[in-house]
Formats: structure tokens, C-alpha cells, sequence
């Protein structure tokens, strides 16, 4: 029985080395002749766009599960399962993103060159986005085959990939270059572009995943998914937000989505509380590239109070949320629903 006490960074540690075995199971997958120069590109490949990242959503299966199970330590084969689940999380966004930065024409994916820029990788990215979902139906199957709830996690994948995939699709026809229209911008299609392009393999898949391991039914759970879309939701508004801001250091990043005319909450927002006026500001600045037109619309935010707008949802989001909560049934369930909530309730980063 091994201690599953550890500290944040030991979690960290055995959630890698898990990696580094699936990883080897892969490269030496019999349904496939592997050549030298095959394995070592797919190996490549692999260490370049999965293990980079937070990794928070493959941790918080672990972290989950061990909600779940209340405090009992776990068995290593049940630490590695739940690792095992993460990591598919894990290859499902980097599949997303390697195929995501091509479509956007990215030139950075969390501090390094996308994979599609790196010399001699080009277009062959797209095959190895197709080749990084593929992973995720054999580490299923090498390791769940047997698992009562084995066909439960394939239908959750699935059904997870279609609505993300939907949802990318719908945040792409709505900003086709040379039809940029502001006023098709509203909630609504914020709200329904979030919950399907981020929502469900964010928050709900990890949770998802952590419930059918402690041999849970999903059916029975249909709070438990409401609440994670709309955690997911506030989640996103928060990252519009700080977009705008945010401090670069604290982010880690600069802020792209005025010029980059992103259906953020901000400019929806700010359809919804702008005189005629500043609505004709907007429309002439927004989108724009040049930082003089970024700045007026930052200069607009500021005079309607936007930061105001958002902390006003900030804190009725959260008093929703967690009513929703309070609400569940289930001690354990709401334990791992509030762990996730506090997580990201008034981030910085």
C-alpha cells in the first residue's frame, strides 16, 4: 500500500512518470511496424505538445478521485488509473491545440514555437493531431478493457470531442475575416461558444472520468454537469478579463482578443452598456491591429466601468455556484466541486 499523501509536487512527479510509461507503450504499440525514424518522430512529437502545460486538468481527475473515495489512501494501481485518465485528457488538448494553432496561424503555444512551425513539421502537424486522438482509444483500451465502466468512458471521449469540436466550429464561423460584424456578438453566443469549445473537456470531462472510476453512473449526476459548464463559463469570462487586465507577469502572457476581434464578455458586455455614442467607437476601433485603436477600446472599457460589470458577475457566479453545490447529495461529490471552484474563484492568472 503506498502512501498517496504526497505533496503537490510528488503528485506532479508520479503523474509524469506515468506519462513517460504510456508513452513507451505507444511507441512500441503492436497494432503498428514501427520503424526507427516513426518511433522516434512520434516520440518527438509526444514530449514537444502533451507533458507541456498546467496539467491541471489531468491532475484534478487524481485530486477528484480522491474526493471521491473520502479521504481512503489509494492503491498505486488506482493512483495509476486515475493518472492514466488524466493523461488522456492531456492528449485530447494537445491534439485540440496542435490542430488549433494551424487553423489560427499561431506562431506561440505556451512559450515555444507551435509544433507546426518547427522546421521540417509543417503540415505533417495535421496527420500528428490525428495521430495524438488516436492515442487516446489505445491507452483506453490497454488499460480499462476490463473495467466495468470501460464503454462509459469511451461514450464520454467521444460525446466530449464532438462538442468541443462543435464548439471551435461555431467560435470560427462567427469571426470569418472580411465578415467582421460586432453586432452578431451577444451572451448568448458567448455563453454557447464557452460551454461547447471549453466547458465540457475542461471541467466536466476530468470530473466525469473520476465519478465512473468510483463506479458512479453519469445519468445520475445531471447537477454535477450543469454545475461544471457553468464553473467552465466563469472560468472563460475570468480569462477574458484578464486578457484585458490582467498583468502580462502575472499571466504570462499579452493579450491578443481586441485586436484579434475575439467574441469576448468584455465586448459583449460592452454592446450591452455603451450609449450610441461609445457603440460607434467600438465598432470603428475593435478588431484593429494598430495599438492606438486597442487602446481607445481599453480607454471605452474603463469609461463604462467594465471592471465593475465583472466583478458583479464574478461574485453572483459565485454565490450561484455554490448553492448549486450545497444542494448536492453527496458530501464527496460536493467536496470535489468545491475543490475545482476554489481553484479559480478570483484568479489572478
Amino acid at each position: 500500500m503506498a502512501n498517496h499523501n504526497e505533496t503537490p509536487s510528488d503528485l506532479r512527479a508520479t503523474f509524469l512518470e506515468v506519462y513517460s510509461k504510456l508513452k513507451s507503450e505507444l511507441l512500441s504499440d503492436s497494432a503498428f511496424e514501427w520503424t526507427d525514424a516513426s518511433r522516434q518522430w512520434v516520440d518527438r512529437m509526444l514530449d514537444y505538445n502533451v507533458p507541456g502545460g498546467k496539467l491541471n486538468r489531468g491532475l484534478s481527475v487524481i485530486d477528484s478521485y480522491k474526493l471521491l473515495k473520502e479521504g481512503k489512501d489509494l492503491t498505486d494501481d488506482e493512483v495509476f488509473l486515475a493518472s492514466a485518465l488524466g493523461w488522456c485528457i492531456e492528449w485530447l488538448q494537445a491534439y485540440f491545440l496542435v490542430l488549433d494553432d494551424i487553423m489560427d496561424n499561431s506562431h506561440t503555444r505556451r512559450g515555444q514555437p507551435c509544433w507546426f512551425r518547427i522546421p521540417k513539421v509543417g503540415m505533417i502537424a495535421i496527420n500528428d493531431g490525428i495521430i495524438l486522438r488516436n492515442h487516446i482509444p489505445r491507452i483506453l483500451k490497454k488499460h480499462f478493457r476490463t473495467k466495468a465502466y470501460y464503454v462509459d468512458l469511451l461514450d464520454l471521449f467521444n460525446e466530449v470531442e464532438f462538442q468541443t469540436a462543435s464548439g471551435q466550429m461555431i467560435d470560427l464561423i462567427t469571426t470569418i475575416e472580411g465578415e467582421k460584424d460586432l453586432s452578431k456578438y451577444s451572451l448568448p453566443l458567448h455563453r454557447r461558444i464557452v460551454q461547447y469549445k471549453t466547458a465540457y473537456y475542461s471541467f466536466y470531462l476530468p470530473v466525469a472520468c473520476a465519478l465512473l472510476m468510483a463506479g458512479e453512473d453519469l445519468e445520475k449526476h445531471p447537477t454535477v454537469k450543469d454545475v461544471l459548464i457553468n464553473m467552465g463559463i466563469y472560468f472563460q469570462v475570468q480569462d477574458d478579463y484578464l486578457d484585458c487586465f490582467g498583468e502580462p507577469e502575472k499571466i504570462g502572457k499579452i493579450g491578443t482578443d481586441i485586436e484579434d476581434f475575439k467574441c469576448s464578455w468584455l465586448v459583449v458586455k460592452a454592446l450591452e452598456l455603451c450609449n450610441e455614442e461609445q457603440k460607434k467607437t467600438l465598432l470603428e476601433h475593435y478588431g484593429k491591429e494598430d495599438p492606438a485603436d486597442v487602446a481607445k477600446i481599453k480607454v471605452l472599457y474603463n469609461e463604462i466601468n467594465l471592471q465593475g460589470a465583472f466583478a458583479e458577475f464574478e461574485s453572483k457566479s459565485y454565490e450561484k455556484l455554490n448553492s448549486s453545490i450545497e444542494a448536492h447529495p453527496s458530501k464527496s461529490v460536493q467536496a470535489v466541486l468545491k475543490s475545482f471552484l476554489g481553484k479559480i474563484y478570483k484568479r489572478q492568472k
